[in-house]
Parts: structure tokens; C-alpha cells; sequence
């Protein structure tokens, strides 16, 4: 098995192939398009996990024979809808596997392809079941915990380190959070605008509102069903439902109180914060600046990328330029 390279900062070092130019076909292509492993494909096992309030979640974790001798443990926090079958999640397990790492990936609520039961779902500021999920496998492995958050996944684990402070030092090693919309309220705005709310945010109602109705089954009367039948933005789904389910007022006080921009300074672990600053729905203005971060965040921020894209080579390219290129930063200070 050939060695991986040595991974270079994504913020000074990444073109786009020349023939995908552009935010969107470099998000596009590379979740739907792009080859995803290194080798040959992932294979996972699943546990349940019971969770302190009744409900249950699904972990999938990398199958390792030697999975206890693992010198790191890489967990990786997926993005909106999706699961460890993500084209980003299958990069960064080849990357693991490539390294000789243990890997997770936690689902959140919802997200592993089975109803969950309690009356709740996920959201972007879920740093609570961040911190548990995070507890429970740092009591159970003995290797450095290197924590990774794609998109929503990422401001969630943002947020946890964040409330911990100092503390977070204690679970995990350091966190990356890639293509995260830390500003929720100007990456919410952009979504739901023009091409974006016709590629990007119709095709995740698609999916968030059978489940939220699903959930509505199971617990009649938990929100207005009309409305959220009728939402045809991500600012109206979330006013009805991931705002009041979740101890928000509404969709400007979920997006003002669950963003992590505000706090970056706070951290006091080490962070990556990276963003492409071509991506489609998150508007490279509402990017943090260096005053803006404690001196425990690096932020890398390319001009090409795209929303978890970064695709590499030629057609049909691949995407583990990026996992590789973040893999080796939170190693480095594991």
C-alpha cells in the first residue's frame, strides 16, 4: 500500500481542476461524481446506543482487527441529512484506514435510517449531544480523540468546544470543522435564494420533511403539520419545526444563538476552521477574520472548494485531498 503523501494547507495550497470550475459543480461533482477511497471500499460495523433521554443513535465505526491498537481515533460529525454512506464521510475513512486509525461516525437523530423515538431531532447548535457522544467514546478508547464536523456537524462541534473552554482538552486532542456555516443567519439567507434554493435547498426538504412528518406520527400535535407541509425554505422549516423543538423561540433566535462565530475567540483547543470561499451557501463575507479567532483556531479559507468539495485530479477526480490535508493538521497536534 503506497504511502500518502504529506498533506499541505488546504488555505495556501488548493486549485480547483481546471475543468470543474466554479462553487457549485466542485460541490456537486464531488458528492455525486467524484471517486471516494483510496483503496478499496469502507466497510463499517453499527452499534445502538441508548441515549440518557430514552432514545437511541447509531454509530458506525471503521472494522479494524486491531481496532484497540489504534494510535488515533478519528470521529467524524456529519453534515445536514447526511450518514456515514456520505461521499466525505467514505473519504475520511479511507484516509483513517490509510493512517492505521480507528473511526466513527455518530449519526445524529434521525440521520442512520431508522425513526428515532424521542420527540426531538438534530440541529446546527446540538452541542449537548456533541459532548455526550464525545464523552462516551473517550471512555471507551484509549487513542487520542481527533474530532472532525462537516457543514452542520461541524458549527454543532464548534459549539461544544466553545461551552467546554479548557475543559475540552480533557476529551479530545483537537477539532476541525470544515465548511461550516458558523454564521447560520447569513448561510440561511443564502440557501434560500435564487439557484441555490432550487438545487440545494429543495433537495434537502426532500428529505427533512417526511421525517419531521414521520416524527409527527409518532407524537401528534408536537408542531403545526400544515405548516411545515406547506414550508417551502429552509427559514420556514425551521421556524416550525427545529426552532420549537429544539429551545428556540424561532428561526432568527436558532440561527442567532446556535451560530459559533460570535464565540471562535472562546476556544481553547486546538481548531481548524476551514471554508472555501466560493462556497454556494456560505457566503465567503460572513467568514470569521483573524481578529475575530484566540489564537487557539487556524482558519484556512481556499477560493476554491465548494461545500465540502475540494475534488482533485482528473475526470472523474477524487475527494480525499481534503480529508487528507485536515487528517494530517489534527495529527500533527494530536
Amino acid at each position: 500500500m503506497p504511502a500518502l503523501a504529506s498533506p499541505a494547507p488546504l488555505g495556501t495550497s488548493y486549485r480547483a481542476p481546471w475543468w470543474l470550475p466554479g462553487g457549485n459543480l466542485q460541490t456537486i461533482w464531488a458528492a455525486t461524481r467524484a471517486r471516494r477511497h483510496l483503496d478499496a471500499p469502507p466497510q463499517f460495523s453499527r452499534q445502538r446506543w441508548a441515549t440518557p433521554d430514552g432514545d437511541f443513535i447509531h454509530v458506525d465505526q471503521l472494522r479494524r482487527a486491531d481496532a484497540a491498537a489504534a494510535p488515533r481515533h478519528l470521529v467524524l460529525f456529519h453534515g445536514l441529512e447526511g450518514s456515514s454512506a456520505s461521499a466525505y464521510a467514505q473519504a475520511f475513512a479511507g484516509v483513517a484506514q490509510r493512517r492505521g486509525w480507528a473511526f466513527s461516525v455518530p449519526h445524529f437523530r434521525g440521520c442512520s435510517g431508522e425513526i428515532n423515538l424521542a420527540p426531538r431531532a438534530y440541529h446546527s447548535g446540538d452541542f449537548e449531544e456533541v459532548g455526550w457522544i464525545l464523552q462516551r467514546l473517550r471512555a471507551t478508547s484509549t487513542a487520542p480523540l481527533l474530532v472532525v464536523g462537516i457543514s452542520l456537524g461541524g458549527n454543532a462541534l464548534l459549539r461544544w468546544a466553545q461551552e467546554c473552554g479548557a475543559s475540552a482538552s480533557a476529551v479530545a486532542a483537537a477539532v476541525a470543522a470544515v465548511c461550516s456555516p458558523v454564521d447560520l443567519a447569513a448561510a440561511g439567507r443564502a440557501i434560500d435564494s435564487g439557484l441555490n434554493w432550487l438545487v440545494y435547498s429543495r433537495m434537502f426538504l426532500r428529505t427533512m420533511k417526511p421525517r419531521a412528518l414521520a416524527k409527527w406520527q409518532q407524537h401528534p400535535g408536537l408542531f403545526d403539520r400544515e405548516r411545515l407541509a406547506a414550508a417551502r425554505t429552509l427559514y420556514e422549516f425551521d421556524d416550525v419545526f427545529t426552532a420549537p423543538l429544539h429551545g428556540y423561540r424561532d428561526t432568527p433566535d436558532y440561527w442567532a444563538r446556535a451560530s459559533a462565530k460570535p464565540r471562535l475567540a472562546s476556544i481553547r483547543i486546538p481548531a481548524l476552521v476551514l471554508n472555501a470561499r466560493n462556497d454556494p451557501f456560505v457566503p465567503a463575507a460572513s467568514l470569521p477574520g483573524p481578529a475575530e479567532v484566540g489564537r487557539h483556531v487556524t482558519l484556512w479559507q481556499p477560493a476554491h472548494g465548494g461545500h465540502v468539495g475540494f475534488p482533485g485530479g482528473w475526470p472523474p477526480g477524487q475527494v480525499w485531498t481534503m480529508p487528507q490535508a485536515v487528517a494530517g493538521w489534527l495529527a500533527e497536534r494530536a
